[in-house]
Formats: structure tokens, sequence, C-alpha cells
């Protein structure tokens, strides 16, 4: 054991979840600062009208990083198994397969994603007055992909081995920085929404370059043989059959965002466009604290389960559900209490002010099912069941579009058929979740438990 690795598998399991998921907490804050300062900045120096374009991108983008986040994430899945059964070499050579993996995926989804920018708005519905815009602005964002893939795989490697200090201490450097060069664009040079989209770009490639280089200076798992770098076919696929599930589940979720934003598009109105792109921005750093959460839920379960402690699972989990129920409450109080100078971060306009406050009062009524969402599938994906959790990010889509198709045709319920939509896929998805969890398959869904050649540890 090291500086940079954390065995789960022994000690306090609360203590072992919090010490985790308190730095990726501060990670994914920064991270989503990104977002943040790109609306605030352009939302109050270039108008309501640029702000809506930078929304209308959004869920797109997700889409594409989506995929090689959900990559990441099942190389994680493995490396966190092999780290907690002690397999050392099987660990090293994960790392260095499905770092082949993220890369390839990463350069042919910024490729694909750039080429197909204006046909995505196009179906969208995008409205004329911020097709231009978000188009130019969509273009910047995904030839970042490959950032995105590469930071997000060195993250999900370090989470696996226990490590969520170092990737914090990135990120607080390429978010001054993104902020820097925000101001500097948009402000200074008068580059637009475009001179956000740079800004964001560069970021995430310094974080991803740091993280990289840190990692394979200082964490002695990465220091690779060239026998252990060599690709292997069978890991190579492994990786892939167990990232490809999550990245589904996780498109599939932006595929529905994407059909959420074409409902907002549908009425016809940039203050509800606007609207929707404020509360989705303060959503994404409430989301924060239940995806920290999860992931080190994730990480604990997969070292626990590799190491054959299936109970040290379960009391984790029910201890992180405590949590997510605290945190709902309070941020349900403060919402009610403030959501007006919230959503006033972001504009000024105040007709958008009053649409967006009260959409915050709805959406933070169904947070506790949202929590158990981000909680219960850090477990299913931690022990393997990524089948399960591919099968429930499909009962999303199904759950926004067909509350979308429902709530729209309800005159009485209008343009808060959008957020009505969220909270009750929410609540649909969360209750999936938790039932599967209870089911208790989960406990045979281990890839160590699955394999039916011989370990890689074997094959020296």
């Amino acid at each position: 054991m090291n500086t940079y690795t954390r065995n789960m598998t022994e000690g306090s399991e609360l203590g072992h979840i919090l010490r985790f998921t308190l730095p990726l907490l501060a990670g994914n804050l920064f991270q989503q600062l990104y977002n943040v300062v790109d609306s605030v900045i352009v939302g109050r120096y270039l108008g309501a009208t640029a702000f809506a374009s930078v929304g209308e991108t959004g869920s797109i983008t997700f889409l594409f990083y989506n995929l090689c986040i959900g990559l990441a994430t099942g190389a994680g899945i493995l490396i966190s198994q092999s780290f907690g059964a002690n397999r050392d070499r099987d660990v090293k050579r994960l790392i260095a397969n499905s770092a082949y993996v993220l890369l390839v995926f990463g350069i042919l989804i910024s490729i694909v994603s750039v080429i197909c920018a204006p046909l995505l708005l196009l179906m969208l519905g995008t409205l004329d007055s911020i097709f231009d815009a978000a188009l130019g602005y969509m273009k910047i964002a995904c030839s970042g992909t490959v950032a995105v893939a590469a930071y997000n795989w060195i993250n999900a490697v370090m989470r696996a081995l226990g490590d969520s200090k170092t990737p914090l201490i990135f990120l607080i450097v390429a978010s001054v920085l993104n902020v820097i060069l925000d101001l500097l664009f948009v402000v200074g040079f008068g580059m637009g929404i475009n001179g956000a989209a740079w800004a964001t770009v560069t970021a995430q490639g310094v974080a991803a370059a740091g993280s990289i280089l840190f990692a394979f200076r200082k964490n002695p798992c990465f220091k690779l043989t060239r026998k252990l770098a060599m690709p292997h076919s069978s890991i190579i696929m492994r990786c892939i059959r167990t990232g490809v599930p999550v990245a589904l589940q996780n498109s599939v979720i932006s595929v529905s965002m994407i059909y959420l934003l074409r409902t907002a598009n549908s009425f016809k109105d940039e203050a509800v466009i606007a609207a929707y792109t404020a509360t989705m921005r303060v959503e994404q750093l409430i989301q924060q604290p239940f995806a920290s959460l999860g992931t080190a839920i994730s990480t604990f379960t997969g070292q626990n389960i590799g190491a054959g402690k299936p109970d040290r699972v379960r009391t984790g989990y029910h201890k992180g559900v405590r949590a997510v129920i605290i945190f709902s409450l309070v941020m349900l109080l403060l919402f009610l209490l403030f959501s007006r100078y919230i959503i006033g971060v972001f504009v000024k306009e105040a007709d958008v002010v009053d649409i967006g406050a009260v959409a915050l009062k709805i959406s933070a009524c169904f947070y506790i099912p949202l929590g158990l969402i981000h909680t219960t599938r850090g477990l299913l994906n931690g022990a393997g069941d990524v089948g399960y959790t591919m099968i429930n990010g499909f009962s999303e889509v199904a759950g926004r579009i067909g509350f979308a198709i429902l709530l729209v045709h309800i005159p009485a319920v209008g343009h808060w058929a959008i957020w009505g939509t969220s909270c009750l896929t929410w609540a649909l998805t969360g209750t999936m979740s938790v039932l599967r969890y209870k089911g208790g398959k989960w406990k045979n869904r281990a890839n160590l438990n699955s394999l039916k050649e011989p370990s890689y540890q074997d094959r020296k």
C-alpha cells in the first residue's frame, strides 16, 4: 500500500466512503465549475440569447462525453476488483489496455461528434435565432472529447485504486485556468460564446495531461514493464464488455435529456429555454454530492466484492443512503427559501428568474430518489452488475420520453412539464434501482467470479 492507493476491505465502512467521497466531491464541483463559469459569464456579459445557445448544446455534448465516461467506469470496475483481490499484475495490465481503449474511442468520438453537430441541432428543433451560435460552441466543445476521455480514464483508474485526492489537485488548477481564460477570451478578446468553449477545452486538456503525467511518475501501480504494457486482445475485450453497458446506460440517459431539451424547445420561448438551462446548471451542482457518493460506493463495492466481503458492501450502502436523505432535505429547505437568488446568479431577466425559481422548488422535492439512483447504481456497477444498470438506464429514457409526452398534452401543466418529467423519472428509476439491490443478485455478478480462463496473474 502507498500514498496513492487505499485498501477499503478493512476498517470502518463509512469512514472509507466519506474519506473517499470528500475529495471526489470537491473535484466534481470544480469540474462542474467549468459549465457554471461558462454560463455565468455568457449569461451576464452576452445576454439570455447567448445563454440559451450554450444550454442548447449541453445535452448533446453530455451524450458524447458519457460514452467515454462509461468506458472509463468499466475499466475502473475491473481494476478495483483486481486491486481488492491483490492481483497486482492484473491491475497493471488493465491500466495499460484500458488506456488504449479510451484513446481510440476518444479520438473517434471527437471526430464523429464534430461532423454530426449540425444534424443533431436540427433534430433538436433548435431555434433559428440561436442555431449558429450553438453550432459554433458545440463544435469546439465536442473537439475536446478526447481530453474528456483521457481525464476520465485516469480519474477512473486512480479512484479504483482508492485515490480520490490527486485528481482534485489538477482540477483546482484547471478550474482557475478556466476562469482566467473565460474572462480573457469572452470579455477581453470579445470572442463570444466560442471563447467560453475554447477556455473549457483548454482547461480539460490541462487536467488530463497533468493527472496522467503525475500518476506515471508517482504511483507504483503505473510502473509498467514492456511486457505488462503490451496490448492484449482478451483484456481489451474485457474492458469493452464491462464498459459498453455503462457507456450505453449513460448515453441513453443523455438521449432522454436531449428529448427533454426538444420538449423545452417546443414551447418556442427563449425565456423557458434560458430558465431550463439555468436550472440544469444548478441541478448539475446538486447532483455532485450524489454522484461522488455513488462513485465512492462503487469503488468500495468493487474492492470488497473482489475480497469476497458482500456484508461490508451492504453496510456501507445503508450508511450512504442515510447521507442522501439528510442532504436532500437540507437542499429542499435551501431552495424553498432562496431559489430566486440562485437563479439570479445566472441571468438578470425577471421572466427567466420567475420560471427558474419555481422549477427549482419542484425539482428539490424529488432529490431523495435522485440520490438513490446514484448510490444504488454505484453499488451495482461496483459489483459488476453492469447489465442491469444498462436496463435501468433504458427505463430512465422511457420515463423521460413517456412522461414528457403525457404532461405536455395536459394544458394546465404547460411548460412545467419539462421539470415534472425529470421528477417523475427520478422516482421511477430510483425505485427500480432499490428493488434490484434488495433482490440480491448483484452479489453474484463480480467479474472476477465469472472468469473462465486463468487470470493474467497466472499467465506470466
